[in-house]
This record gives structure tokens, C-alpha cells and sequence, in this order.
């Protein structure tokens, strides 16, 4: 496991998107700027590592708004989704194969 900076919020603790309030807390990182993940990982493609979903003010429903998604060392660039994360030709989800990763395992 290790700590890394919130990217949904980029470490402020804060709603980037003051949608509630301007004083509401981060609802990934519960205002305290980090989240642990599982290690090893890479930054998620699917929402290019920002945790927040293309096109909208949500967080990304890959990594739920970490920017990080855990994947097996020694990975290979998705043949699926040609590593770029998204589930191509089914609209705009994350793919099955990787998960959003855009690498998959060995």
C-alpha cells in the first residue's frame, strides 16, 4: 500500500468544483489531501490521472477519483483497448479488459 497525493482535489482537501459549498471536503480523500491505493499502479488513461470523468465535474469512475489504478508489475499495453483505457466502440466507459489501466497484466 502506499500514499498518494488526491488527484480529484490535487491534494486541497477541498471540493475543486465547490458544488455544495465552497468549505465542502474532498469525497475521495475525506479532506486530507492523500489516499492510499495498492502498489504497484499507474496513472489511470481513462481520465488521463486528473480523477475526474471526461466531460464532467464527477470523479472518474476508474480510479473513483485517486488518478492511480493498481495493476500487476511486469505489464503489457491492452490489446483491447490499445492502451488507451477506454472501451472502444461501446461508448465512452473504461475498458473491461484493463479496467481503465491500459495495461494488463503478464
Amino acid at each position: 500500500m502506499a500514499k498518494v497525493k488526491c488527484a480529484f482535489c490535487k491534494g486541497t482537501g477541498k471540493d475543486p468544483f465547490d458544488l455544495l459549498s465552497e468549505l465542502a471536503n474532498c469525497q475521495v480523500c475525506g479532506a486530507t489531501g492523500q489516499v492510499t491505493v495498492e502498489a504497484p499502479y499507474v496513472d489511470c488513461v481513462y481520465c488521463g490521472g486528473s480523477g475526474v470523468q471526461p466531460q464532467t465535474r464527477n470523479t472518474c469512475i476508474a480510479c473513483r477519483g485517486k488518478g492511480v489504478i493498481p495493476y500487476e508489475s511486469g505489464g503489457k499495453k491492452c490489446s483491447a483497448c490499445k492502451g488507451t483505457g477506454r472501451n472502444i466502440g461501446k461508448g465512452d466507459l473504461p475498458c473491461l479488459a484493463c479496467k481503465g489501466a491500459g495495461v494488463v497484466g503478464k
